[in-house]
C-alpha cells in the first residue's frame, strides 16, 4: 500500500491524465514515507484523491502532521481548511465540492501509522467513482486549438462543457432522441438510441459539426 502512495509522489502533476480507477479509496502513510510537496502542498501530504463530478475531475490533497495533529485540506490546489494544532490525531473532516458532500476519515492502524479514507455523498471513494462512471458519459477532444470536455448526466440529460452547464434543446427523431446545444460556436448534439439489449441500455453518441466524437476513457 505504501509503495502505491510513494509512486503518486512523481505523478501528482500528471493526475489529470490518469484514469480514476488507479486511485484508491484508502491510502496509508507511515512516518518513514512522506510525500514531497507538490503544487503548493506541504510536506505533511499523506493522501491524494481525484473526484469525478459533472463539472470535471477535482484533485483533493490532505496533509496530516502526526506530531502536532496539523490538518490541511486542498481542493484543486486551493487551501480549503487548516488546523495547525489538534490534540486528537484521529477523527474526520467534512467539506463540499460543489454540491458533493465529502468526508475524510483518519483512523489508526497500529503503531504510528494511519489510514485515510474519503467518502463522497455517503459512498466510499471507490463506490462513488464506479457509480459516476455509470451515470456520466464523457467526451474529450480537440476543438479550435484546445481540448473540450463534454459530459452528459444520463439521468437528467444535463450537458456540461468544460465545467459549465449548458442550455439544451431536446427533440424526438425516428430512432431515438437528440439533445442539441451550441459548443463554442459549433453545432452539436447528443443522440440517444436503444441498444436493443436490456443490460446495455441506451447508447449515447456525441456529434459535433456532423462528426461523431470518440468517447473518452478517463
Amino acid at each position: 500500500m505504501c509503495l502505491v502512495v510513494m509512486a503518486l509522489q512523481d505523478r501528482w502533476c500528471e493526475v489529470s491524465r490518469q484514469p480514476y480507477e488507479l486511485w484508491r479509496d484508502t491510502l496509508v502513510i507511515t512516518p518513514a514515507s512522506p510525500l514531497t510537496p507538490k503544487m503548493g502542498l506541504g510536506g505533511d501530504l499523506v493522501a491524494l484523491w481525484e473526484v469525478p463530478l459533472s463539472d470535471g475531475k477535482h484533485k483533493v490533497g490532505f496533509e496530516h502532521g502526526t506530531t502536532t495533529g496539523r490538518r490541511v485540506l486542498w481542493v484543486d490546489g486551493q487551501e480549503k481548511l487548516r488546523h495547525d494544532w489538534m490534540f486528537k490525531l484521529v477523527g474526520s473532516e467534512t467539506f463540499e465540492i460543489g454540491n458533493a458532500k465529502c468526508v475524510i476519515r483518519i483512523e489508526p492502524i497500529g503503531g504510528f501509522s494511519y489510514e485515510y479514507s474519503l467518502e463522497v455523498n455517503g459512498k466510499n471513494y471507490k463506490k462513488f467513482a464506479e457509480n459516476q462512471n455509470k451515470i456520466l458519459k464523457t467526451w474529450v477532444f480537440p476543438l479550435d486549438g484546445s481540448y473540450s470536455r463534454v459530459v452528459l448526466e444520463k439521468g437528467t440529460l444535463d450537458v456540461w462543457v468544460n465545467g459549465k452547464k449548458l442550455d439544451t434543446a431536446g427533440e424526438f427523431v425516428d430512432d431515438g432522441t437528440e439533445t442539441h446545444f451550441d459548443l463554442c460556436g459549433h453545432p452539436a448534439y447528443i443522440k440517444a438510441v436503444s441498444s436493443g439489449n436490456r443490460r446495455e441500455g441506451i447508447i449515447h453518441s456525441l456529434v459535433v459539426d456532423n462528426t461523431e466524437m470518440a468517447e473518452s476513457s478517463e
